[in-house]
């Protein structure tokens, strides 16, 4: 679905990846609900548009259902209409072993990454399924389809998204809803800060010097180009293509890989 004319909805649109969405959709024609929990980055994000009458500033907590559920009726009363949603809001959790992680984090990440997609895509499928084409993307990870040692519930919380996405694509095959899943590698973003996150090192799947990192323009401007032509996936970087390939050839030896990477990282 080309956005020329369309109303988009964005979470985590107030920094990172989902500001640099926002910015590329308007530049391509769109109209853009800008959703984040944090209201200062939201509104600056607004800002830097320099279209007010383009974009609506919306405050929510993706994980809180019922804010959720009331954000479609917003979105409509600012544009008319929703043609898309970008699930783009994510955090990773703190950089420890699952022994060591504990249960108040563990909620956060899965309540966030995997309950805000189910959140927002029940929300807003009954209205995109009555728009002549409409199209959900939601962003999973690298982290998704590949393990990384200190950040498994992270990966766990995206490679629910990501076959959440696949069986969603499956089931709205004859619908004029599209489906895409998107695969972030390293992302030079501040998804550590915004997750609350201390790391004495850059160690998560998508923040690691041990892969060459994509900058958030970059990234959305291919995830757009993936909905455009209505890709079923899209792996963003090299990293995330090239992790793909040695998973698919190899689980075990790519997992031990990525071990031999990260294992200087992990506290004890």
């Amino acid at each position: 679905m080309k956005p020329t004319d369309k109303v988009i909805v964005v979470t985590g649109a107030g920094s990172g990846m989902g500001r640099a969405l926002v910015l590329a959709l308007l530049k391509r024609g769109a109209r853009v609900a800008a959703v984040d929990l944090n209201e200062s980055t939201l509104q600056e994000t607004v800002a830097l548009t320099g279209q007010p009458g383009k974009v609506s500033a919306h405050v929510v907590n993706v994980s809180d259902r019922q804010a959720v559920e009331a954000l479609p009726a917003e979105v409509i009363a600012a544009h008319g209409a929703v043609d898309g949603i970008i699930n783009n809001a994510g955090i990773i959790q703190p950089f420890v072993r699952l022994n060591d992680l504990q249960y108040d984090a563990i909620e956060r990440v899965l309540n966030v990454n995997l309950y805000g997609v189910i959140y927002m895509t029940k929300a807003f499928l009954p209205h995109l399924l009555k728009r002549p084409e409409a199209h959900i993307v939601n962003v999973s990870s690298m982290g998704g389809f590949f393990p990384v040692p200190g950040q498994s519930l992270y990966g766990a919380s995206k490679a629910g998204v990501k076959l959440l996405t696949e069986g969603l694509y499956s089931e709205l095959i004859d619908t004029n809803v599209r489906v895409t899943t998107v695969f972030p590698g390293a992302i030079a973003t501040n998804i550590s800060q915004n997750s609350g996150v201390t790391i004495q090192a850059p160690a998560s799947a998508e923040s690691s010097q041990s892969f060459p990192t994509t900058s958030a323009e970059d990234a959305a401007q291919i995830i757009i180009d993936g909905m455009e032509r209505d890709a079923f996936q899209v792996y963003v970087g090299r990293d995330a293509k090239m992790m793909n390939l040695l998973y698919r050839l190899s689980p075990k030896r790519a997992t031990r890989f990525m071990y031999g990477k990260m294992k200087g990282l992990l506290p004890g």
